[in-house]
């Protein structure tokens, strides 16, 4: 049996305090104990894995050199931060990462006042930091405010607005530029492929020595430059973007080597106004298997930390991003004017298979959902047939385009919306509580929710065909284990399907909720129907139903507040209907971390919740009108 790892140095730190007590020659020891501590606890609970090995050493170093949490340190998206979380008095908290009351898998300011700015989306914290110097500022505050921001979410419209902003004025700001030529996916665009170039070969191997001896004085770039051709090149290039917005650009430099980081951050805490740090750093360092699949080990299940063999689960069958990416390479053989777009999200979408069998028609445009979304309406315009992949979250960010780039010009763009609804582990940043109602206030679109598997794949068809914007939104993870038919047949638009005839009760369902819908039917005799399309819904089955039964009762995992139940319910009202309804959805609050069935629960979507919201109706004595519960 393998013997089990200690921690002296780390089990004594549960404050920055304590860490900012040790010796300098003590900092590299730490940062080893902290990386097995890290490998150990992610085997055990799952979580983000990779990001996290790469920035140990400058998380170590920042904490070493700034006076958190009055220097303020704010992490983009927050994949990287469990080093953070572990040297900020939660070391003994890990075990319950991404469970139910456990902690959060980013940063949460509910959490701890060393997490300065919730995150969980991308290319966020040069706004929030250089918001936060600027209050500092305003109130005559001295304090530095540190933003650590991956080269991937470097790709993102909205970074460069900040940093085009933050340049202008003189707020005293450090933009540290975590560049490990990885996002999740492979990294892509011309900023990306530049970097990558220049620290690439001998070149950044020769330079990394003497930039330990250039960065101890900070002289300026433009006298490095003027020094020798090769600093002209090595070191000027990858700094004049930064220096033209306004910032004082430092580097590149080794993430990993200690003794750089600490003189280099120190001399920058010196420094005042908009500076910019480049740091160079390996995803998965210290841990082959990470080091080796960053993809793999970016967001893992539990595995085993010695060897980095993953945990085997139980499989029924493929999951909705399995049969959206089969389908799409068998739509692509069909159609040559299919193309396939996602910002950034090639594993998470499904989209691997297509991208290796259609290259030419797979566009990753990193972490840039607007232009993905406007990218799409472009293609669309020219009798192409685009795809877009995209989380339930993420799409959020493009709704602007949604409306004013697709919606408004009827163009045919089909959407595939994964992580609707509970999303899990990642918590209310990730949940995709919203799509519905989002999404069914905008003229023109067509919206589906597929119940499972096979319908998934019959929507994406149907989608594709339909003259206009649709959207197919489905839920993470397996469905329950439907036959897949490979033919593909364009289902009738706005129609639903009853599932069960009963009396009296009728369920209506959108999307994966039907097979606990099913499950009430059968133990209260009541009618069960598949909706189907959320927009446009199916009016005559509604006033059919209505008319036929006491009591209505929709299901969906979308908030409550303008989703499908709402659809229902303008359906009964604009028809002068009685009836009774019951919108059964999430409430009005967002979803914390946890398993599915914890989450469904907790949002009263058991079937032991919606039975006893039936009987709890039925005992009331209200007079046969339209009763909104």
């Amino acid at each position: 049996m393998p013997q089990q790892p200690t921690f002296p140095l780390l089990e004594a730190i549960d404050d920055p305090i304590q860490l900012r007590a040790l010796k300098e020659s003590q900092l590299q020891p730490l940062s080893d104990e902290l990386r097995e501590f890290l490998i150990q606890t992610v085997s055990n609970t799952g979580g983000h894995l990779a990001a996290g090995l790469g920035t140990i050493e400058l998380t170590v170093a920042l904490h070493y050199v700034f006076n958190t949490p009055d220097d303020r340190l704010v992490w983009d998206v927050g994949h990287q931060s469990y080093p953070h979380k572990i040297l900020t008095g939660r070391r003994k908290q890990m075990g319950s990462l991404r469970q139910k009351g456990g902690l959060a898998g980013f940063p949460r300011r509910s959490e701890s006042p060393y997490d300065t700015f919730g995150v969980g989306h991308s290319s966020t914290s040069v706004s929030a930091a250089l918001g936060m110097a600027l209050a500092s500022k305003h109130k005559n505050e001295d304090r530095n405010v540190i933003a650590v921001i991956g080269d991937g979410a470097m790709t993102a419209g909205m970074a460069f607005e900040a940093l085009n902003h933050a340049g202008d004025l003189d707020a005293n700001l450090l933009v540290i530029l975590n560049d490990n030529d990885m996002s999740i996916s492979q990294n892509v665009g011309g900023l990306s492929n530049h970097l990558a170039r220049l620290l690439s070969g001998k070149f950044y191997a020769s330079m990394r020595e003497g930039s330990k001896k250039v960065l101890s004085n900070i002289p300026s770039v433009w006298e490095l430059a003027r020094r020798t051709e090769e600093h002209v090149k090595g070191m000027v290039v990858p700094g004049t973007l930064f220096e033209e917005l306004g910032f004082n650009y430092i580097g590149p430099i080794d993430g990993h080597d200690m003794d750089t980081l600490v003189k280099t951050l120190r001399n920058l805490r010196s420094l005042k106004g908009p500076r910019f740090l480049h740091v160079v750093t390996k995803k998965g360092k210290g841990f082959k298997p990470a080091e080796d699949n960053p993809c793999t080990y970016h967001g893992v299940g539990p595995f085993h930390p010695e060897s980095g063999k993953l945990e085997k689960t139980a499989s029924t069958g493929p999951s909705y991003t399995e049969v959206f990416g089969n389908w799409l390479c068998d739509m692509a053989r069909l159609d040559k004017r299919l193309v396939g777009i996602t910002p950034a999200m090639r594993e998470g979408s499904g989209l691997v298979k297509f991208s290796e069998q259609f290259p030419e028609r797979y566009f990753d445009v990193g972490i840039a959902e607007q232009h993905a979304v406007t990218l799409a309406g472009g293609l669309a315009c020219e009798g192409l047939k685009p795809v877009v992949a995209i989380y339930s979250t993420f799409l959020q960010r493009a709704y602007d385009q949604l409306i004013h780039d697709i919606a408004i010009q009827n163009l045919p763009v089909l959407f595939a919306i994964d992580r609707a609804g509970l999303v899990g582990p990642d918590g209310a940043t990730h949940a995709g509580s919203f799509d519905l109602s989002y999404l069914r206030c905008i003229p023109n679109m067509m919206i589906m929710a597929p119940a499972d598997e096979n319908e998934a794949r019959q929507m994406l068809y149907t989608g594709f065909e339909h003259q206009g914007p649709s959207a197919v939104r489905y839920p993470r993870g397996q469905g329950p284990g439907a036959d897949i038919i490979s033919k593909m047949t364009a289902l009738p638009i706005g129609k639903g399907e009853v599932r069960r005839k009963g009396k009296s009760i009728a369920l209506l369902s959108f999307g994966c909720m039907l097979e606990i819908a099913q499950e009430v039917g059968q133990r209260l005799n009541a009618t069960v129907v598949n909706m189907r399309f959320v927009k446009p819904l199916d009016a005559d089955l509604i006033i059919s139903l209505a008319n036929s039964h006491d009591l209505l009762l929709t299901l969906e995992d979308n908030v409550v507040l303008g989703g499908a139940g709402s659809a229902v319910n303008e359906v009964i009202l604009a028809n002068n209907l009685e009836t009774h309804i019951i919108n059964v959805g999430l409430p009005d609050n967002f979803q914390e971390h946890g398993s599915r069935n914890e989450l469904l629960a907790d949002a009263g979507l058991t079937v032991d919740d919606i039975i006893a919201r039936i009987e709890e109706f039925r005992q009331q004595p209200l007079a046969k009108h339209v009763t909104l519960a």
